[in-house]
């Protein structure tokens, strides 16, 4: 094409700026040949005339059109010059903020200054596996890349990070690092990945520095290799280093720093290790103060110094060791601080020897401080002939200590990366690796040295190896697509490298001068003027001697050759490092031990390090010193070394921008980007492109991009290859601009831009014909309109006149009507006025008449009051004096009589008539407690009897023993002493008595006393109750409308809190069950790989030892105790589920606190049941030895005292009843709920005491027993023996009684009097407590009373609707403990009952268990009778529902029901019936009592299906069907456990197959986390089959055709880069795949509520991906692919309605995603559209919404980008709103699975076992 048809009306070209370095401007007037100008208009609308050369026919740049603004790739830009790949970066930095661009295989990375969040772990993970041109470009992508051609070709990769200081290159290279250790993490536990990671803070602490461009500056170049094995698991790491920057070490510019670690120690001197290193602040230091400021805004060096220490520790560096590093560098510091003091005119100097700071060098070095002192300032010189020491002058002194402080510091530096190293290094095999190269880039100052020519020699080389790469990937590019290539001339630098590298170069002089005694700077740069004058490569400048001019690729340098040949030297004095050698710390010694054999490794001044470079040959020793190899000779080969290793790899390019000098956020500066972008090659590698074919089209996207411009028979064709040949061919002459590959078209530059604008007039074209249509018709619409409306105006105005005639018609016959009513009215009005007048003079007159006759009256009568009134006063008068002696008559007398009733009425106050007349509303009360004052005096009566009794005994047996003592002191008279003591005991046991009966008169007293104290309050009580019950009936009467709808309110409040609660705790609980299967299936992983290491050629475990081998400890026992209170809790709320979960939060709180109390209630009783049974124990053995003679008294007084208990049991019993009738009686008569409530605690309270009583008696009655029987026992025994011939009745024989016998009848006595001395202390104490309690229930009353009287005072002073509402509260407050007390009452009583029942339960159990032993017991002795058995069993009864088999059979069980078990085997029979065979099994274990075979089994099942999980790993139809039968076989255990809340739906058949002797609730616990892990492990081979389907099928595919547009891309969709084989999926495979999954777990058996939770992870996964990659990728946001999107979103959605999961909860899931496509769609202009869109995209976070919107890109002209002002207008919008700072969504989030329980209707003896399983060996009981 020519010029003319380019440079048209309208055309945007760019035109030269001095500021923005280019600028745009639109042409006004044709281009015509021979124009000496074109006429331009600028963006600010003013008019320029550009300036054409004709001769050269320079034309300005050509702009691309709008819709290829923002490509990801440059090459993607159909104009490839330098303003368009500026502008493009520029719009893409400002407007979008993206920082990462590509340009071909360059990614170029603008440094932001600021933090990003793109950088996260669910980042890297959306970035892993992806195509490097299916993303937005990002430095991940870039490693992925890497990594996936390291994996796919097994070559070794490299990753060059290069650019200016404060680019960002180490932060770019450590994001690389990050993305390897987290995609290729170790597989063993050397955690080798984070300790390639912990080497940065290390090498940025020692390497790195602030500086006038960057605050952490890189002060050398590195080149990390990370090592993979096969499996591509990282396995090692290796660092070689660059160019250190040792001059950084004693001289640092104005306001930069020295290294950062020097800072970091200072800020850290404080602490008490680092106290002998003699350390102060920075700015006390003269090699840490040279800049200035010495602290850096936002940085903390303490807290880097802890980093860097910590980094030192994980890779393994002794603390020792680290001690020894800080004392270096704290050396080097105070080596800095020496004062050098002048002697002798300047010639000679000296240090002095108490110098503090060259005291602490030597200190901390551990030198000999007289040596060093001396060597600093003298030096050795050595000739042919003798050798003498030398004096330096001060210069040569300071210059020697710098040299040696650098020294000193590479050397640290060196040792450092050695030792890092080694930590990094593996002995395993290295597969392959990958190398990051973070070094410097091309540098130019106004100053340039040594170290700048060094830095700019090094980049030489790496763009040389750069412009080969490229040439040799287009290379590729078209001999694989099969084009004829020519060869395209880029720029060849290898002459400027021949400049500084090759024989007699800028290196080669140098080093020779070098070699020169008397070589100078001056000598040198004169010899390159004369070797090197002809060069195009070199100049020498006009105005300088001392300087050269070397022509870089970038920019032409000017060297100042100053300091050259110092720096290649670098020069260190010997002496002093002999010093050093000699250091008592074996680490400083080491640092100089071998530097004469080492491997040559480079240190220099800026850029003078010592590099670690590996050679591939060993070194020649050097001689001597001067032999010693130059920096730059050294630097050399290194770098050659460098390009060898790179040239073996594949490489990878990231070139670092810095948009700004200020380091200012988002600022873009266009000259030094422009600078930086040809200096880093970026504008080579687009000048490259643009030579050969730079756009590439396939032929599928060019079809349908550019279909519009083809014609409609070449449409029919099905070729599409032949479609677009036709069409170029007929729109583009010039063959030469376009050329066919195998898979794609490949287009000159410019040629996709004059597409495009065909393209675009052509849809102009059919715009204007589509608006003249349109308008033509909306015309015609229009003529219509109003042509019928002016027919229908003039029908209506006709009509309007005609009803406006006969409006003035009627109102005319109205006027005369309203005429004549008027005049009527008039004159009735004036006749009416001339009535109203006469009438009222009559009236006045009258009344004037009337006035005068009634005064005259009123008079008269006023008269005869007066006469009245005084005549009634003198009578009254006279009648009170006569009264009021009558009545002090009537008082004396009636006052006579009122004392004499008042003592009548005292009489009768004192009657118990009178006090029941006083207390009606107490009848019950007082019968009751009248009947236990009854109760208690029988007692009493009781008791004195029986005391009467034993004291006339006692008396009886005293005058016998005296007679019998007297008889025998005549025959013994030696044993008159033990007489006298029995006679004293007997004497103190008769006191003891009678203080005993005092007591107890006292005790009686007292009592009678406080049961009319108590009588007179309850009295007083129930008065205050009748008046707050009469208040509280008028508050019902107020809240009972309210109150029911606000209690309804609150508690859904809480049951919807209490169910977030709990599904966070559900939540937490299933992630700690999948972070133990996460461990466990490492743990068979590592244990499998140790089997396969360890393995020899001899004996190998065969699977029934492996199977023996295997732990079943995790597994619980079977209980067959009884469960406590906190079990049956917690089974209640298993067997309730939701709905119980569901209840008031604070009543489930209470519970939760009663359980626990209950649970050390029954710990407490149990250690106290077992302390009385040790006890009881004792005391049968001591009483079996004492009592022998009194054992038919005890048993006679214990059967008596049994007898007694029983009978006040049974009054007990019967006085319970009787209260319970009274308050029913009186429940039915006053249904007030107060009153309820009060009879209802009264009952509580009689039962409380009832059941304490109860259990008293009870263990008196358990006492005596024992007692009787030791009684029986000794009886019999005393039968048998021989030494006893005295009767057990003593009493009553006539017989001689010896010694012992009066001894034990004695002890017998004792006992006697101290059982009833504690039945009287018991009694007291029940007195004691029951007067406790009263007073108790009176204080509380009190206090009730007084609040309810605080807070009735209290709504007084509000106003009445306050009142009302404040008094409805404390009504519900009230009421609602009330309920809650009761409900814990009731839950006691029921708990007791069923207490109760499981002790019934375990006595038959019991029973049980004695009959199953004898059935085992029959089973061993007919063992070889088998068959016979099972035969005569099915004569015998029906098949009950259980499976039998034998111990040794369950391997083979195990293995055909389990491990050998597919699917298809069952698939025709009942679905889960692997469970429900193994719950028979179990049913019947359970039947015969057998735990151990209940354990095996339960354990082998479990272990099976682990097993059997394990070898199917990546089935989902195995995963499903176990998933299926582990919840089944759960549901099994729990419908048939027996427990009451899981039996509700069993019929009585099923009620029948409970288990009737083992509980398995720990084993249900543990089915239960196994299904969890199944569950988790079926979402996880779903999610991997489904997650490579998703992008393609719901992103990429085109359902509705012709929609979307393709825009052309770059070189990133090359093929090299770009997986074998086509990869997309549809819609309809995906939804294939879903109905797959549906039907596998559908058919299975699976439970509904499992099936709906499974596809809504499932959908939340396809949201997350398909959202995860519509933020990360420019090219599907567009309004084509939102309209796309939507429709595959609703195609999903019919799909849940048709599988009728709607009500799972999946639709939700797809919220965020159906709201961006809705965000896709909508306008974005207004402000009234950023209303819509914050009110609309409430599932999308503020980062998601603005991240869609900077990637909105047109695919058409006619749409519109987003502009900046729309996106800051929402971003103020949205700053309310609380948003996560996550970006992406965590795909892989999983949602607390919840398992409900699904009882079987199925039966278990309708099963039958198909003979496919191969179980002949399992019998039918």
């Amino acid at each position: 094409m020519s010029a003319v048809q380019l440079y048209t009306k309208h055309t945007r070209v760019w035109i030269p700026d001095p500021d923005e370095v280019w600028r745009s401007a639109e042409i006004i007037k044709d281009y015509k040949e021979g124009d000496k100008s074109l006429h331009l208009k600028l963006e600010d609308e003013t008019l320029y005339e550009y300036p054409v050369d004709l001769q050269g026919n320079e034309l300005p740049f050509l702009r691309n059109p709008d819709i290829l603004v923002g490509e990801n790739d440059l090459t993607a830009l159909s104009y490839l010059h330098e303003p368009a790949v500026l502008h493009n970066l520029k719009v893409r930095f400002l407007e979008s903020n993206h920082i990462y661009t590509y340009c071909g295989i360059v990614l170029v990375a603008i440094n932001p200054y600021g933090q990003l969040p793109i950088y996260e772990q669910d980042v890297i993970y959306a970035y892993s596996g992806q195509n490097m041109g299916d993303m937005d470009p990002h430095i991940f992508a870039v490693a992925e890349e890497a990594y996936k051609q390291m994996a796919r070709d097994e070559k070794n990769q490299s990753i060059i990070v290069s650019g200016e200081s404060g680019a960002g290159k180490t932060v770019s290279a450590k994001y690389t690092m990050r993305f390897f250790a987290t995609v290729g993490g170790s597989a063993s536990k050397t955690n080798i990945e984070a300790k390639v990671l912990a080497s940065s803070p290390i090498m940025e602490a020692i390497g790195n520095a602030k500086t006038t461009r960057n605050d952490n500056s890189s002060r050398f170049g590195k080149y990390i290799q990370i090592g993979f094995d096969k499996r591509y698991h990282i396995i090692g790491a290796n660092m070689r280093t660059y160019l250190l920057e040792k001059s950084r070490v004693v001289f640092q510019a104005e306001d930069e720093r020295n290294y950062h670690i020097f800072y970091q120690l200072c800020a850290s001197a404080s602490l008490p290790e680092f106290k002998d290193l003699g350390l102060t602040c920075a700015e006390d230091f003269f090699y840490a103060s040279q800049g200035g400021d010495t602290s850096i805004d936002g940085m903390d060096d303490a807290d880097d110094f802890e980093k860097t220490r910590h980094a030192f520790t994980l890779l393994g560096v002794k603390e020792s060791h680290q001690m020894t590093i800080f004392r270096i560098i704290a050396a080097i510091l105070h080596l800095g601080n020496l004062e050098i003091q002048a002697e002798r005119d300047g010639d000679a100097c000296s240090v002095s020897s108490e110098d503090e700071h060259l005291n602490n060098f030597c200190s901390l070095l551990g030198v000999e401080q007289s040596q060093m002192q001396h060597w600093l300032c003298h030096r050795k010189l050595i000739t042919t002939a003798e050798t003498y020491v030398k004096s330096m002058s001060v210069q040569q002194v300071v210059n020697a200590r710098n040299a040696l402080a650098k020294h000193i510091y590479a050397q640290l530096f060196n040792w450092i990366v050695q030792h890092i190293n080694k930590a990094l290094h593996t002995t395993a095999k290295q597969h392959s690796f990958i190398g990051v190269l973070d070094i410097y880039g091309f540098e130019t100052f106004e100053v340039n040295s040594f170290e700048q020519f060094c830095i700019n020699y090094a980049n030489e080389k790496l763009q040389q190896q750069f412009n080969s790469h490229v040439f040799k990937l287009e290379q590729e590019e078209y001999m694989k697509e099969g084009i004829p290539w020519t060869f395209i001339d880029f720029y060849d630098n290898q002459p400027c490298i021949d400049l500084i590298e090759a024989k007699l170069g800028v290196l080669d002089l140098l080093d020779e001068e070098c070699k020169v005694p008397q070589g100078t700077d001056q000598n040198w740069a004169q010899k390159l003027y004369d070797r090197h004058a002809t060069s195009q490569h070199f100049q020498k400048p006009r105005m300088s001697n001392t300087s050269f001019i070397v022509l870089h690729f970038a920019d032409k340098v000017e060297y100042q050759s100053e300091g050259f040949l110092e720096k290649n030297r670098d020069t260190v004095y010997e002496e002093q490092i002999d010093i050093l050698k000699a250091s008592k710390y074996q680490i400083v010694a080491d640092l100089f031990q071998d530097e004469k054999d080492a491997a040559p490794a480079t240190s220099m001044g800026k850029g003078t390090s010592k590099i670690n470079v590996r050679s591939a040959r060993p070194v020649i020793k050097a001689a001597n010193k001067e032999h010693k190899k130059t920096v730059g000779h050294q630097f050399r080969n290194s770098l050659h070394l460098l390009m060898e290793t790179l040239n073996a790899t594949t490489p990878h390019y990231v070139r670092c921008i810095k948009p700004n000098d200020e380091k200012l956020p988002f600022k873009f500066d266009p000259k030094r980007a422009v600078q930086q972008l040809r200096a880093c090659g970026v504008l080579e590698t687009i000048r490259i492109s643009a030579a050969g074919f730079p756009s590439r089209w396939s032929y599928h996207d060019f079809f349908n991009r550019y279909r519009v411009l083809m014609k409609k028979r070449d449409l029919s064709k099905t070729d599409k290859k032949q479609i677009c040949q036709i069409l170029l061919e007929d729109l583009i002459k010039d063959p030469d601009k376009f050329q066919f590959g195998r898979t794609k078209i490949f287009f000159r530059a410019g040629q996709v831009a004059y597409l495009e604008k065909l393209r675009a007039d052509k849809f102009r074209a059919a715009t204007i014909m589509i608006q003249k249509t349109v308008r033509g018709w909306l015309q015609r619409v229009k003529y219509k309109r109003l042509r019928q409306a002016a027919v229908v105006i003039q029908r209506y105005v006709r009509g309007h006149l005609a009803r406006r005639l006969a409006e003035h018609l009627r109102r005319t016959r109205a006027a005369i009507i309203f005429q004549k009513q008027y005049r009527m009215l008039r004159i009735r009005r004036a006749f009416q006025r001339v009535r109203n007048a006469t009438i009222t003079i009559q009236a006045v007159a009258r009344g004037m008449f009337v006035r005068r006759i009634y005064r005259k009256i009123l008079v008269e009568h006023k008269t005869t009051i007066l006469q009245k009134y005084v005549r009634g006063w003198l009578a009254r008068t006279r009648f009170r004096r006569v009264r009021g002696a009558t009545i002090i008559l009537q008082c004396y007398y009636r006052r006579m009589k009122a004392r004499q009733e008042l003592k009548a009425l005292k009489i009768e106050a004192r009657s118990a008539q009178h006090l029941k007349k006083l207390n009606i509303g107490m009848e019950n009360k007082v019968v009751q407690l009248q009947r236990k004052i009854d109760e208690q005096n029988k007692e009493y009566k009781l008791l004195n009897e029986q005391l009467s009794t034993l004291t006339s005994a006692h008396s009886s047996e005293v005058e016998k023993l005296k007679k019998e003592l007297v008889q025998y002191q005549q025959s013994h008279q030696d044993d008159g002493n033990q007489l006298v003591s029995l006679q004293e005991k007997m004497e103190h046991l008769r006191l003891e008595l009678e203080k005993a009966h005092g007591e107890r008169k006292v005790v009686e007293d007292s009592y009678v006393k406080e049961k009319d104290l108590l009588r007179k309050r309850i009295s007083d009580l129930e008065e205050e109750n009748a008046l707050l019950k009469q208040e509280k009936e008028e508050l019902n009467s107020r809240i009972q409308c309210q109150s029911e709808d606000e209690f309804a309110q609150n508690t859904v409040e809480e049951n919807i809190q209490m169910k977030k609660e709990l599904e966070e705790e559900r939540s937490r609980y299933q992630n700690l069950v999948k972070e133990y299967s996460r461990l466990e299936q490492r743990y068979d992983n590592l244990r499998d790989e140790m089997t396969i290491i360890k393995q020899a050629p001899g004996h190998r475990r065969n699977p029934s030892n492996q199977s023996s081998l295997e732990s079943d400890s995790n597994y619980p026992s079977v209980s067959t105790s009884e469960i406590g209170d906190t079990e049956d809790v917690v089974q209640q709320v298993e067997e309730v589920g939701m709905e119980k979960a569901a209840m008031d939060m604070t009543l489930f709180l209470k519970l939760q606190k009663r359980v626990r109390e209950l649970e050390q209630e029954r710990k407490k009783l149990q250690i106290q049941l077992e302390k009385k049974e040790q006890e009881s124990k004792k005391s049968q053995v001591t009483e079996m030895k004492t009592e022998v003679a009194s054992d038919h008294e005890d048993f006679a007084y214990n059967s008596l005292k049994r007898q007694e208990l029983e009978s006040e049991n049974k009054k007990l019993k019967n006085e319970l009843n009787e209260l319970r009738k009274a308050i029913a009686d009186r429940a039915t008569q006053n249904n007030s709920p107060d009153d309820i409530q009060d009879s209802y605690n009264l009952l509580l309270n009689q039962l409380k005491s009832a059941s304490e009583e109860l259990e008293v008696r009870k263990e008196e009655v358990l006492i005596l027993r024992t007692q009787i029987m030791k009684a029986a026992q000794q009886k019999e025994s005393g039968k048998n023996m021989e030494s006893i011939t005295t009767n057990a009745s003593w009493p009553n024989s006539d017989k001689h009684i010896d010694q012992e016998d009066a001894i034990e009848a004695y002890q017998g006595m004792c006992e006697t009097n101290r059982l009833l001395e504690a039945q009287l202390q018991d009694q007291r104490r029940e007195h004691e407590e029951e007067v406790e309690a009263l007073k108790n229930q009176v204080d509380a009353m009190k206090e009730e009373m007084e609040r309810q009287q605080q807070a009735f005072l209290q709504t007084l002073q509000l106003s009445p609707e306050v009142q009302v509402e404040f008094g409805l509260q404390q009504e519900i407050t009230r009421l609602t403990n009330e309920n809650l007390d009761l409900k814990e009452l009731l839950e006691k009583l029921e708990k007791n009952e069923k207490k109760l029942k499981k002790q019934l339960k375990i006595y038959m159990k019991r029973v049980q268990d004695f009959e199953a032993s004898q059935t085992t017991v029959l089973a061993e002795r007919t063992w070889q009778k088998r068959t016979i058995q099972v035969a005569v069993q099915r004569k015998e009864k029906d098949f009950q529902g259980m499976l039998e088999y034998y111990k040794e059979d369950e391997p083979l069980l195990i293995r055909n029901l389990i491990t050998d078990l597919k699917p298809q085997a069952v698939s025709a029979t009942v679905p889960c019936l692997p469970a429900y065979i193994l719950y028979m099994c179990i049913r019947h274990a359970d039947y015969v009592n057998d735990d151990q075979k209940v354990h095996s089994l339960l354990t082998s099942t479990i272990n099976g299906i682990k097993k059997v999980l394990k070898k199917h790993n990546d089935d989902f139809q195995m995963t499903s069907f176990w998933l299926a039968n582990t919840c089944r076989f759960l549901h099994c255990l729990k419908q048939y456990s027996g427990d009451t809340g899981f039996m509700v739906q069993n019929t009585p058949k099923q009620n029948e197959h409970c288990l009737k002797n083992f509980d398995l609730t720990e084993y249900r616990q543990v089915l239960s986390h196994l299904s969890i892990q199944i569950y988790q492990q079926l979402i996880k081979i779903a999610e991997g089959i489904l997650q490579p389907m998703i992008v393609s099928a719901v992103l990429e595919n085109e359902s509705i055709q012709g929609l979307s547009g393709v825009k052309p891309m770059g070189y990133r969709n090359r093929s090299s880069s770009m997986a074998d084989g086509d990869s997309s999926y549809s819609l309809d495979a995906l939804i294939r795949q879903l109905n797959t999954f549906h039907s596998i777990m559908c058919d299975q058996g699976l439970d509904p509520e499992i099936v709906q939770q499974v596809f809504k992870q499932l959908f939340y996964m396809i949201n997350a991906v398909a959202l995860n990659n519509l933020l990360l990728r420019k090219d599907v946001c567009s309004w084509s692919t939102g309209m796309q999107l939507r429709f595959n979103i609703n195609q999903l959605e019919e799909w849940l309605r048709g599988k009728n999961l709607q009500q799972s909860g999946a639709a939700q899931t797809l919220e965020p995603l159906i709201q961006a496509a809705q965000l896709l769609q909508l306008k974005k202009k207004t402000s009234e559209d950023a209303e819509a869109i914050c009110s609309l995209c409430t599932s999308l976070t503020t980062q998601q919404i603005v991240k869609i919107l900077n990637l909105y890109t047109p695919v058409n002209e006619f749409e519109e980008r987003v502009t900046v002002a729309f996106i800051r207008d929402i971003q103020a919008h949205l700053q309310e709103r609380n948003d996560p700072p996550q970006l992406l969504l965590d795909f892989k989030h999983m949602f607390p699975v919840f398992f409900p329980f699904n009882p079987s209707s199925i039966t278990m003896d309708t099963i039958h076992l198909p003979a496919s399983l191969n179980l002949e060996f399992l019998n039918k009981v």
